[in-house]
């Protein structure tokens, strides 16, 4: 097995079409089928059904194929390394969120870390629906920050980072920012924003409907400025965890018998492939003061 090897086949996983693999490897349909051939044989087993139009990863190619992306990536990994030792360019981070978490609280943390660590850049990113922790395992983001930690996985490196609750969002001179905690029934004589980017719009819904308080929102959308723009504006209320708000205007408030929470959590891949500068600000933020 050689590097080219992993190279061809994670672009023949990629298009399930020799001759578009063959062109994005820069070599000839033959070269890039006797590579993928002698892989199969040294593996013992077939990495992809030829079915022509139909040709799909088998079980193990799509193993192989999880497995090759974490080589690509320590590859990468090592070039950047070696560019960032040797010409002194600096390290380039790509660190995604997801779109329901607030920046309040990482703004501190980041210029921290960026201080303890002079040679990295860090671009920040937005999660994209449906994205997560497998983008990261992807090579795709170097780290990801949830709203929730993912299913176990050996090879992630999962850092809890602090626990916020979900409140009753409305303008700061909404009739309802008058009360220290806010009952059910009074929810439903106000315009409701639905907020469907929420990792938790079910956990809500059901919980507002446990307590009586069935919200018919007239109103709806995943982007999370507009949610708060319209609250903030005293167009409408909403639930959103507490510590998301960036739009000024807004009022945060308990909501009695609800007692919702989520758990931030910082993503990495485990292991020695992981870039240095990313151990580190993991390390960092285990240990950071999120209060």
């Amino acid at each position: 097995m050689d590097i080219n090897q992993v190279r061809y086949f994670l672009n023949l996983a990629e298009t399930l079409n020799f001759t578009e693999a063959a062109r994005r490897s820069g070599v000839s349909q033959p070269s890039l089928t006797r590579a993928i051939q002698r892989l199969e044989e040294e593996l013992g087993s077939p990495l992809i059904y030829r079915d022509g139009k139909d040709s799909r990863l088998t079980a193990l190619g799509r193993d192989v194929q999880a497995e090759f992306m974490r080589i690509e990536l320590a590859l990468r990994n090592v070039r950047e390394q070696s560019e960032s030792t040797v010409l002194g360019r600096r390290r380039i981070l790509d660190i995604a969120v997801a779109p329901t978490i607030g920046p309040a609280p990482f703004a501190a943390f980041f210029d921290d870390a960026l201080q303890q660590l002079p040679s990295v850049k860090i671009n920040m990113h937005q999660l994209l629906t449906g994205e997560g922790a497998n983008e990261v395992l992807s090579g795709k983001y170097h780290a990801c920050i949830l709203p929730r930690a993912p299913r176990p996985n050996p090879k992630l490196n999962v850092v809890p980072l602090f626990r916020e609750r979900f409140l009753l969002a409305c303008a700061e001179n909404h009739p309802l920012a008058a009360e220290n905690v806010v009952s059910t029934e009074a929810l439903a004589a106000y315009p409701y924003v639905d907020r469907l980017a929420c990792e938790f719009h079910t956990e809500i819904t059901e919980h507002l409907m446990d307590h009586d308080a069935v919200m018919q929102p007239r109103f709806s959308t995943e982007r999370e400025d507009w949610v708060q723009q319209m609250v903030a504006e005293g167009r409408a209320i909403c639930i959103m965890p507490e510590r998301s708000v960036v739009v000024g205007g807004i009022a945060t408030r308990a909501v009695e018998g609800i007692s919702l929470e989520r758990e931030l959590v910082f993503v990495t891949v485990s292991g020695s492939g992981t870039p240095r500068e990313i151990r580190k600000i993991a390390e960092l933020a285990a240990r950071h003061d999120w209060a």
